[in-house]
């Protein structure tokens, strides 16, 4: 997948356009959805790649190819500006090509950006493209730790939103990248209280944008009466529900979502599966 002055020579005959016979095109491999993956790997002259690139988009376009993608590594910046303002006038001179082209003039956009890599996006239908949007949501969790003695396992913030509100919380964090829920939850608990837990089911879901909590000022357990009696708890929807939840989880009139060690047809790789394993299992 890599883009060197040393990429192969093809034919690339557009109509009118003889300069793109023989001309050499950017190494790339075919994604799943009809468009192409090129990741430079090599330094390389800028003008250099915009004539490459144009070449290379000549002959996707006349492959019937779709999205095409540039992963730049970030030592290779030099050539985000070619790839933006890649020049229209010189790849088929149709009317279809023409009015594609003057809806993005600019050529290439920024898709998203990694600390070591910069990813490029192009469309060449004339149409709305279809590329996904990168991802965007941080995955937030609440830990319910009871202990036998029916016991919710609570904390005190000394930053963020309830800091000196005199609020008694559950354990919260934020799941890292790449880490399952299961594992997040545990490891939020250790970090924040010193307590070890295992990890039973997800309880419910819920979707919010919000700011990462992670320093605490004070934990203990509390008997659950207590903790749901708080006013924030009773007078607050979203937390009467999950107090409420817990509740019928502790009495047994409710079950969560188990997370399963599984694989799958895509990767060999362990992953987990979460859902209601005690209905499934008739318990």
């Amino acid at each position: 997948m890599s883009a060197s002055p040393n990429s192969t020579p093809v034919n690339v005959i557009a109509e009118n356009e003889e300069q793109f016979r023989d001309f050499k095109l950017l190494n790339a491999v075919n994604d799943r959805y009809g468009g192409v993956i090129i990741e430079i790997t090599e330094p390389m002259d800028s003008a250099l790649f915009a004539s490459l690139l144009r070449a290379s988009i000549a002959q996707w376009r006349h492959q019937g190819k779709k999205g095409v993608w540039i992963k730049l590594p970030i030592q290779h910046a030099n050539l985000v500006e070619a790839a933006v303002k890649v020049i229209y006038r010189l790849l088929q001179p149709n009317q279809a090509v023409l009015r594609a082209f003057l809806k993005n003039p600019e050529g290439f956009w920024y898709h998203h950006a990694e600390p070591n890599y910069l990813m490029l996006a192009y469309w060449i239908p004339e149409s709305a493209h279809t590329l996904p949007a990168n991802a965007s949501h941080r995955v937030g969790i609440g830990a319910f730790v009871m202990n036998e003695k029916r016991e919710v396992l609570v904390v005190q913030e000394n930053t963020g939103r309830f800091w000196g509100t005199g609020v008694w919380k559950f354990p919260t964090g934020v799941v890292d990248e790449g880490e399952d829920l299961c594992t997040a939850a545990v490891r939020e608990v250790k970090e924040e209280t010193a307590i070890d837990t295992k990890f039973v089911e997800v309880l419910a879901f819920r979707y919010e944008i919000c700011k990462q909590e992670s320093e605490i000022e004070a934990a203990k357990w509390m008997p659950f009466d207590e903790y749901a009696a708080q006013p924030y708890v009773k007078n607050n929807d979203l937390s009467k529900y999950i107090a409420d939840i817990c509740l019928a989880k502790k009495e047994r009139k409710y079950s969560g979502f188990a997370p399963v060690p599984s694989t799958s047809v895509f990767s060999n790789e362990k992953s987990y599966m979460y859902f209601n394993t005690y209905d499934l299992n008739g318990q």
